[in-house]
């Protein structure tokens, strides 16, 4: 199965709609919850991340039998120093963004403890490509 989600920058009222989406998805598909809850997690801060930072974004996941894959590309600054970025506490998030309650610095720390592999490709000026697979079986 494959879907698809379209995400706009700034659009801090319709962040998570992807993620719940996906989550009644994998409900409806009787996967064990303390699976879909690391699914979720990782895909909302991935999903929120795209909103705080970028112009727009795209989210394509792909669920099988044996797990789910999710591909979040965006159009937006990129991300200068990855390494960096997965420091938990670590924020380039703006002055607005965190005075609603995001930009803790805690996505990317969030999205790998939630993940059983993730892989985040950016291109400062040009935007960011993460790859996340969580397996669905023991």
């Amino acid at each position: 199965m494959k879907l698809h989600y379209h995400i706009d920058g700034g659009d801090f009222v319709n962040a998570g709609k992807a993620s719940s989406a996906v989550k009644g998805v994998l409900k409806q598909l009787n996967v064990p919850s303390r699976r879909i809850k690391r699914v979720v997690i990782a895909l909302y801060e991935t999903e929120v991340n795209v909103v705080a930072h970028a112009t727009q974004g795209e989210i394509e996941v792909a669920i099988d039998s044996d797990q789910i894959s999710i591909l979040v590309s965006d159009s937006g600054p990129g991300i200068a120093d990855v390494e960096k970025a997965m420091q938990e506490g670590f924020t380039t998030a703006s002055k607005e963004v965190r005075e609603m309650g995001f930009g803790a610095g805690m996505g990317q720390p969030n999205m790998k403890r939630n993940s059983d592999r993730m892989d985040i490709q950016s291109v400062p000026g040009q935007g960011t490509t993460v790859r996340i697979v969580n397996e669905l079986k023991d």
